[in-house]
C-alpha cells in the first residue's frame, strides 16, 4: 500500500465509577491519512507539533519508519479536556503504520503503553461502551436511545495535575460503593434501562477529588437532573463534563447548558458511537 487514511472516535473514560476501566466511543473524529511523498511532512490545520514528535507520528514509529511519508490530520475532537484526542491520534498512528506495512503488532498493549491507561485506547479502537480489566476488553452497543451533551471549559487542566490530586488510597466503603454502583450502570448500559444508567452514574473515587481544580464543571455536574439529564459525569481527568440524556431531549439540555456556560465553555451535542478505528 502507498497510502492510507485512518478515521477513529473520541472517547469519554471512567464514565463515573469506572475508574480506568470503563470508556465510550463518542461520534467526533480524528481522521490521518498517510502517503508515500518522497520526504517526511505533517499537515494539518491545528494546533500540533509538524516534525516527528507529533503523538500520531511517534506512535506510527512504533511499528515503522515515517522516512519519506506525508502525515495530514484533521480532527472534531477537542484536544484538551478529557474526550480521548492522544489516545485517538495514538491509535490512528499504529493502525496507519499496520496497514501500510501489514503488521499484525498488538495495538491494545502498544497503544496502552504510549497512552499510560487502557481504557480511551480500548474505546478508540473497538467503539461502543468499554469496559477493561487486566489486559482484557469487552465492547457492546450504546443503547440507542441515548445521547450524550459535552460542556467543553476554554481552560483546560493538565491530566498530571488531575492524576496527582487522586488519594493513594481511598476508603474501603467507597471502593465497595464504586463497585456496586459500576455494576449497576453497565447494566443499564447492557440492557438500555436509563434509571439504572442514571443510579449507575454515582462515584466516590475520582471525581470528589477533582472538584478543586475546575470548581465550575463540578458545581454543574451536580446540576444534572435539574437540568433534565439522566446524570453527568466528569469526562476522563476532565474539565469536560459528559452529561447522559434520553435522545429526544438532547435540544433541551444543550440550549439550558449553553445559558450556564457561554462565558466559559462551549456545549458540543453528539452521540455514543459502536464504530470503533477504521481504515477507510
Amino acid at each position: 500500500m502507498s497510502a492510507v487514511t485512518v478515521r477513529v472516535p473520541a472517547s469519554s473514560a471512567n464514565l463515573g465509577p469506572g475508574f480506568d476501566s470503563f470508556a465510550a466511543a463518542l461520534d467526533l473524529w480524528l481522521d490521518l491519512r498517510v502517503t508515500e511523498a518522497g520526504e517526511f511532512s505533517v499537515a494539518t490545520g491545528l494546533p500540533l507539533p509538524t516534525d516527528r514528535s507529533n503523538l500520531a507520528v511517534r506512535a506510527f514509529e512504533r511499528i515503522h519508519p515515517a522516512d519519506g511519508l506525508r502525515f495530514e490530520i484533521a480532527s472534531e475532537i477537542p484536544l484538551s479536556g478529557g474526550l480521548g484526542s492522544s489516545a485517538a491520534a495514538i491509535v490512528a498512528g499504529l493502525l496507519a503504520a499496520a496497514c501500510l506495512t501489514r503488521s499484525d503488532a498488538d495495538f491494545q498493549a502498544l497503544a496502552s503503553e504510549i497512552e499510560g491507561h487502557p481504557d480511551n485506547v480500548a474505546a478508540a479502537l473497538l467503539g461502543g461502551i468499554v469496559i477493561v480489566a487486566h489486559g482484557a476488553q469487552h465492547s457492546f452497543e450504546p443503547p440507542p436511545d441515548l445521547a450524550a451533551v459535552l460542556v467543553v471549559p476554554r481552560d483546560g487542566v493538565p491530566t498530571e495535575q488531575a492524576r496527582a490530586a487522586l488519594p493513594a488510597q481511598v476508603p474501603l466503603a467507597d471502593a465497595a460503593d464504586n463497585v456496586a454502583h459500576g455494576a449497576l450502570l453497565m447494566l443499564g448500559l447492557a440492557t438500555a434501562n436509563q434509571g439504572l444508567i442514571a443510579r449507575g452514574l454515582h462515584d466516590h473515587l475520582h471525581q470528589p477529588y477533582r472538584a478543586r481544580l475546575y470548581p465550575r464543571s463540578a458545581e454543574l455536574r451536580k446540576q444534572a437532573a435539574a437540568l433534565g439529564a439522566l446524570g453527568a459525569t466528569i469526562s476522563g481527568a476532565g474539565p469536560t463534563i459528559l452529561f447522559w440524556v434520553e435522545a429526544s431531549k438532547t435540544d433541551l439540555l444543550a440550549t439550558a447548558l449553553r445559558k450556564r456556560t457561554q462565558d466559559w465553555a462551549y456545549v458540543l451535542p453528539t452521540h455514543f458511537t459502536a464504530q470503533g478505528a477504521t481504515v477507510v
